[in-house]
């Protein structure tokens, strides 16, 4: 039973990875996203007024309801930011709001909090369930924890070493050719 849970739970960790994985929106994305959806409504009545082509005017009553979408998945912000008027919008206030949820859209959680999230999990439900199968799963699950740990602090001073030591690099990664290749992608994942 052990070998099962430990190989279902490091398969769906790797097989994953984190780059599936993302925060939930931050405020500041939601009010970019409303933003947004200003922007294009703003940009459509615009089109609208100034008579602009039929195509200009059709692709942005299309961006319009497009940014609803978003607003829609983001939900709605706590403060809305002021987006009356064209000349509210192109404040430089938004986009220095557009630049900031630029970058924390990029964000994505640590592999190891995931990991070890994912472990309290499983020692909580192991927990719950009781018996001699829960007390052993306790037991391999925190001890599974441990390792990655352990894992992690091996990585960051692998890192460290090839930092500091430029010149012994070549050296360093000679002495690590050995690895299997599930190895190197498990140590490769974990780095990014």
């Amino acid at each position: 039973m052990r070998k099962i849970v430990a190989t279902l739970i490091l398969s769906c960790f790797l097989l994953a990875g984190c780059e599936s994985l993302r925060f939930a929106p931050t405020e500041v994305q939601k009010q970019n996203a409303w933003l947004h959806n200003r922007t294009a409504a703003v940009a459509a009545d615009t089109a609208h007024t100034e008579n602009a082509s039929g195509k200009l005017q059709a692709l942005t009553r299309l961006s319009k309801l497009q940014s609803g979408a978003f607003v829609s998945y983001y939900g709605l912000p706590k403060e809305l930011p002021q987006a009356d008027t064209a000349e509210d919008i192109l404040a430089e206030s938004s986009f220095h709001l557009a630049q900031t949820a630029l970058a924390q859209s990029a964000e994505r959680p640590d592999a190891f909090r995931v990991a070890d999230n994912i472990f309290e999990l499983a020692i909580g439900v192991s927990a719950l369930l009781g018996g001699v199968y829960g007390t052993r799963a306790v037991r391999f699950l925190k001890e599974a924890r441990t390792k990655s740990k352990a894992l992690q602090e091996v990585i960051a001073g692998n890192e460290l070493f090839k930092s500091r030591h430029t010149d012994q690099v070549s050296a360093f990664k000679q002495a690590h050719q050995k690895q299997s290749p599930q190895t190197r992608q498990l140590v490769a994942e974990l780095k990014v």
